[in-house]
């Protein structure tokens, strides 16, 4: 899984957003071949660049994206089964053509780049939206309702009353992944499905190994009765967060842990 390594852990740069997309898919598709997807976007972007009138014309490209991605093909948000894991498998949105907002925007930053777009990833509370900013043209579009918006709507969406610049920030392939990945757990702990949770787990812990993160994947393995891994998630957690206000649960739940494997062994 090298892209998504690399935008986690290494070099971002070396890293394909569309490719680390189909690898975080395969915590769900163990078998996924990518390479059937990753042509579908290129006829995708083949198709709307066969649609332009001008390359150069950044309000010509928006409309005409809209029109064809979300008018003619139909992409869209899926309100239905807005909690469905398959929202978050790029492969999936390409197939069923809905998804959550964020691969979504993803899809048409994908498309957008194969046609060497200025588009960012926008990742608003609550939403994420697409930003296509030329120098002469700017405006934000939302994939998930398959139309252009302005800043104010952009506000809107994110459910805040304070117009704070800073919430149109531009963000990271890594905190695109990021979201990613957090938005899967959430949806895997919703459904009761710990052991993908677990996996997504695994790479959040990748991408920023910080000391909660350890404390929930050893609670999730826990669950799953992998005591051993349990205890080392758990025994990290004290190690990063000595003064941890919980620390006296935590060892009460070594101490169970530690009762159990010598009961096996």
């Amino acid at each position: 899984m090298n892209h998504l390594r690399y935008i986690l852990e290494e070099d971002p740069e070396k890293g394909r957003l569309d490719r680390a997309a189909l690898e975080l898919a395969t915590i769900h598709f163990p078998d996924l071949d990518p390479e059937p997807y990753l042509l579908q976007l290129n006829d995708l972007a083949s198709q709307l660049g066969d649609r332009l009138r001008n390359f150069n014309d950044g309000r010509d490209f928006v409309e005409t994206a809209q029109k064809f991605l979300f008018d003619e093909l139909g992409f869209r948000g899926n309100d239905a089964e807005f909690f469905d894991p398959l929202n978050s498998c790029l492969n999936e949105v390409l197939t069923r053509r809905t998804g959550i907002a964020i691969t979504l925007s993803l899809l048409y930053m994908e498309v957008g780049r194969r046609l060497h777009m200025p588009l960012f990833g926008i990742g608003l509370p609550r939403h994420f939206v697409v930003q296509y900013d030329d120098g002469n043209y700017n405006t934000y579009i939302d994939p998930y309702g398959g139309r252009p918006i302005n800043a104010r709507e952009c506000f809107a969406l994110a459910q805040t009353q304070v117009f704070d610049p800073s919430i149109l920030a531009r963000v990271t392939k890594k905190q695109i992944v990021m979201r990613m990945l957090h938005n899967l757990r959430h949806v895997y702990l919703r459904n009761n499905d710990f052991e993908r949770a677990v996996t997504t787990m695994d790479w959040l812990i990748v991408g920023f190994p910080e000391a909660a993160a350890f404390k929930s994947r050893g609670a999730l393995l826990l669950e799953l009765k992998r005591y051993q891994a349990a205890r080392r998630d758990l025994e990290k957690y004290l190690e990063m967060e000595p003064e941890a206000a919980d620390r006296e649960d935590i060892q009460k739940s070594l101490g169970k842990i530690h009762e159990w494997l010598a009961r096996v062994n």
